[in-house]
């Protein structure tokens, strides 16, 4: 079958799972990347205690990337070392109050009933399992199947009405739904903040997001030497099955003839023909005819349109005192409104949530007070299509005073002098992922019918694949990478492989 090419456009976490499966199910496998290294949105810096993770952080559904790897004949726990981390997060209010949650539903419980009350736990108790339900009406049918399909959903949902009430007609909006149920304004605050796992607003996005909790109760993960070994990983056992990577090499136009793949032409006017392409980047970049004109029909206007979550992000290795972190870590503000109404506006929020991730150094992942650690703090902003002119030293400037006279108000000290270097703004992740405007996780999840509205891994043009955040299953590391492995095993059974 090495007869058979299959370009890959981008390496992020999708077109290495696609490359993965691809090339050691025999097919030939050619991956263009326009940046220096893969990775995509898995990125990171270097430091004197090691690299700092500067992307996503949070690792769930474990069993997808073992699943992968298995697939193409290894056991994920031969090349990589993952930590199931006891404490989910570590959560802090400006109160001075905090609670930590488990992958334990009873654990949770009784950390809940400690820290705001009985009512609260019996709430909690109704949330998780309304979380549980919603998981399992849409886990097959729709989140691990690479052709979605509503109709399950709604037969299963009869079966239990009163879900299907709560999801579809009596509250429809995430915030909606944890007003009604919990009595405690800071527990609203902490399971509304699911919705920005996929770049959604809690006051827009739909109630069916409180299955991400669900997910992440299952079990949160890292990896020894961090988030990137999983990126090296995949591309080392991709190119001892004779995949061949070229970076720093940019893809100027996909080529078609009689409305079917062609090809690829690179920005030094090369010439590569194929027939078979699978285009992992944002697939707004398509829509703008980034990729040429012929191209642009492959996705439509409702795929790509309104756009999610931007964000600010700090990667900086510091010496600390003051709040015992954990590895993963939220400071929720006073008022959560006002954080998505100065988003709305295109301004950097004046008092956001912060989420901090405390990776303490290589040989001492857990954080300790006055010794050197790595930190990458990430406030939620908005697409950049919104903004006004840019100005990387003025957004820096209102970025560090905000965030460090926060960190400061709650007894959290860092030795450190912010650089410029330090901060990633929207306008940079928009020149990273070109298309994005800034938006991390493709279109926006707001509105009921938001999952049904992604592209789906096969495009409208013959030869065409889309795989990563912006695609079916959505954002997050371990969907992208089900979209990796879905256009790859589509690709397989066309060939009669798989």
């Amino acid at each position: 079958m090495r007869n058979k090419k299959v370009i890959i456009i981008g390496a992020g976490i999708a077109g290495l799972a696609a490359a993965m499966k691809l090339s050691t199910s025999g097919i030939n496998v050619e991956v263009y990347e326009q940046h220096e290294k893969p990775g995509g949105k898995i990125r990171y810096f270097d430091s004197k205690v090691g690299p700092i993770d500067a992307g996503p952080t949070v690792l769930t559904m474990y069993n997808v990337f073992a699943d992968l790897f298995h697939s193409c004949g290894y056991k994920i726990d031969e090349k990589l070392k993952f930590i199931k981390e006891e404490i989910i997060a570590r959560h802090w209010w400006r109160d001075g109050s905090s609670l930590d949650l488990y992958s334990c539903f009873e654990k949770n419980l009784e950390e809940i009933k400690h820290f705001a009350g009985n009512k609260s736990a019996l709430e909690f108790e109704k949330f998780d399992k309304f979380s549980k339900d919603l998981f399992g009406l849409f886990k097959d049918p729709i989140i691990m199947n690479s052709k979605p399909d509503i109709f399950p959903v709604l037969i299963n949902g009869f079966k239990n009405i009163k879900l299907l009430k709560d999801l579809l007609i009596k509250n429809k909006i995430l915030y909606g739904y944890l007003n009604e149920n919990f009595s405690d304004h800071r527990l609203k605050q902490l399971f509304s903040r699911y919705s920005t796992y996929v770049g959604g607003s809690p006051f827009n996005s739909p109630s069916i997001l409180s299955l991400i909790w669900h997910v992440e109760c299952q079990g949160v993960w890292r990896i020894a030497g961090g988030m990137y070994d999983l990126v090296k990983q995949i591309e080392t056992i991709s190119k001892r099955s004779d995949a061949s990577f070229f970076y720093k090499n940019k893809v100027k136009k996909i080529l078609m003839k009689n409305n079917k793949i062609n090809g690829i032409e690179l920005k030094n006017n090369k010439v590569i023909d194929c027939d078979t392409i699978i285009f992992n980047g944002d697939p707004k970049a398509l829509f703008d005819g980034l990729l040429g004109d012929e191209i642009q029909n492959a996705v439509s206007n409702n795929n790509i349109n309104k756009r999610s979550l931007s964000a600010y992000v700090w990667s900086f290795a510091a010496k600390t005192q003051g709040l015992d972190l954990l590895h993963h870590n939220v400071l929720f503000n006073k008022n959560y409104k006002s954080e998505f109404d100065d988003i709305k506006r295109g301004e950097i929020p004046k008092d956001p949530t912060l989420y901090i991730c405390a990776q303490g150094s290589i040989n001492n992942p857990r954080p300790k007070e006055k010794s050197l650690g790595r930190f990458e703090i990430i406030i939620n902003g908005s697409p950049t299509y919104n903004h006004k002119k840019y100005n990387k030293q003025k957004e820096y400037t209102k970025c560090k005073e905000i965030t460090f006279s926060i960190l400061d108000s709650m007894g959290l000290k860092m030795d450190l002098k912010p650089t410029e270097e330090m901060l990633t703004t929207p306008k940079e992740f928009e020149q990273l992922f070109p298309g994005s405007q800034g938006s991390l996780y493709g279109r926006t999840p707001h509105g009921i019918s938001s999952t049904f509205m992604r592209p789906r891994n096969k495009s409208k043009i013959k030869g065409l694949l889309l795989a990563g955040g912006g695609t079916h299953p959505g954002a997050g590391i371990p969907m992208a990478c089900l979209s990796g492995k879905h256009a790859a095993e589509m690709i397989l059974k066309d060939l009669s492989l798989t």
